[in-house]
């Protein structure tokens, strides 16, 4: 069951800025609705919300988060393999392939070039084949 928006919301449309698959829609100042058939019920749509507007896919009321306590994605470089499905995945452009650090290096991985711009959805973590990307709450 995807996320849901109650009678609360108040069309400030900072859910559907901040959705990674674009599954939020509405008008400026009205009542947005979540695509239920997109959602990948990541849960940011909740923690952004200042209104408490959205239901979770239990039918629970989330509570906005601060940004600092969002959870963003750590990438091993060892485990890594720079496929750049996570790269690729991220409607935010938060990663990318990192450059050889001398000439002839081989070692490239996913790197987390835009940490305030992630979102914490976790997409770029289900996409790894090899589940090189945990998300974790940065210190």
């Amino acid at each position: 069951m995807a996320y849901t928006i109650t009678e609360k919301c108040i069309g400030c449309t900072i859910c559907a800025r901040n959705c990674p698959v674009m599954a939020i829609t509405g008008e400026k100042k009205k009542q947005h609705v979540v695509n239920d058939k997109r959602c990948i019920d990541c849960g940011v749509c909740g923690r952004s919300c200042p209104q408490a507007a959205i239901l979770d896919n239990r039918g629970e009321i989330t509570n906005k988060e601060p940004k600092d306590q969002w959870k963003k994605p750590m990438i091993e470089p060892a485990v890594c393999s720079a496929c750049s499905m996570c790269v690729d995945g991220c409607r935010f452009g938060c990663l990318a392939i990192s450059m050889p650090a001398f000439k002839g290096d081989i070692r490239v991985y996913a790197d987390l070039v835009k940490p305030k711009a992630c979102v914490g959805c976790g997409l770029c973590e289900s996409l790894c084949p090899l589940s090189a990307i945990r998300m974790e709450v940065i210190q």
